[in-house]
């Protein structure tokens, strides 16, 4: 099969199209036929080696932690799908260094989930790795309905998924971003800051998507909770302020909750380029550039 891979860090140019074998599923696991995955940020962090924490042993890699498509065969044990059951999931592709830039890949069942009726693959395909980090996101924070949040990157494609997810649940959301985002923070129910200005108000939690740091701790209550983007990025508590760090984890289960709010509209889907496996450099480029709204999605 084909697969975008890379046998070396460095820049965009390092990145090709791979014969690769097709992989067989095992106990409790299917094969995707892919039709789309998503470029995010942290794959241009792997790909150049500036990464910071450790990478599995042995190159090549294919990366890939998005995957739209349907099922294409299925392993023992596995109940819940058939063969061309139409799916999405989120592949944490770092622990096995074979995501889902590939014609197929290998995922346990529990990963994945129906997709939505009727929406394009390289819609959702934009779903499970930032839809999930928003929801795992307020899941760590369990706010009751009517608290305050600010999230920074507000218009990128968690931060959209944040807002969304708070408006859904009955919190007041605060959306930390450029003066050009205005109206879509806005169409979500959140209040707008500029990024262009310091920060001010309380808040009884902080979900900062935009690495500002730890001085956003003096704009929250306290006792209230903050949420870093990665572990590294964590800030120590102060003054009982809870602090967590952003890993996300699969989990079929909770983006099925998802699936039913992107099917009553209550989260929206963005899609900013579609790129096929042999301009996946232009891809990296596209996502390097900044400004993105939406995904940069990969179909192969």
């Amino acid at each position: 099969m084909r697969a975008v891979s890379y046998a070396q860090f460095g820049g965009p140019e390092v990145l090709h199209v791979a014969d690769v074998p097709v992989p067989e599923p095992g106990q409790g696991q299917v094969r995707v036929r892919v039709a789309a995955s998503v470029v995010h940020p942290v794959d241009l962090m792997v790909r150049s080696g500036r990464f910071p924490a450790p990478l599995p042993a042995g190159l090549p890699y294919t990366p890939g932690w998005d995957v739209a498509g349907s099922i294409d065969a299925v392993g023992p044990s596995v109940e819940e799908f058939t063969i061309g059951d139409e799916v999405i999931g989120f592949s944490p592709w770092l622990q096995t260094t074979v995501g889902a830039h590939a014609e197929y890949v290998v995922l346990d069942a529990a990963w994945l989930t129906s997709a939505p009726t009727g929406v394009p693959a390289t819609e959702t395909a934009t779903l499970p790795t930032n839809g999930l980090a928003a929801a795992q996101a307020l899941d760590l924070l369990a706010l009751p309905a009517g608290s305050a949040v600010l999230v920074t990157g507000a218009a990128g494609q968690a931060g959209g998924f944040v807002l969304a997810l708070a408006r859904a649940t009955g919190l007041h959301a605060t959306g930390l971003a450029g003066a050009d985002d205005r109206e879509f923070v806005e169409s979500l129910g959140a209040a707008f800051l500029s990024r262009a200005d310091d920060p001010t108000g309380t808040f009884d939690a902080v979900i900062d998507l935009a690495v500002i740091g730890p001085s956003l701790l003096d704009l929250i209550r306290d006792s209230g909770g903050y949420v870093a983007a990665s572990p590294p990025l964590r800030p120590e508590p102060v003054r009982g302020i809870r602090t967590f760090a952003l890993e996300v984890l699969p989990d079929g289960s909770r983006l099925s909750e998802l699936v039913k709010l992107v099917t009553s509209g209550d989260i929206p889907l963005r899609v900013a380029d579609v790129y096929p496996f042999a301009d996946a450099a232009a891809a990296h480029d596209r996502l390097a550039r900044g400004g993105v709204r939406g995904g940069v999605v990969i179909v192969p």
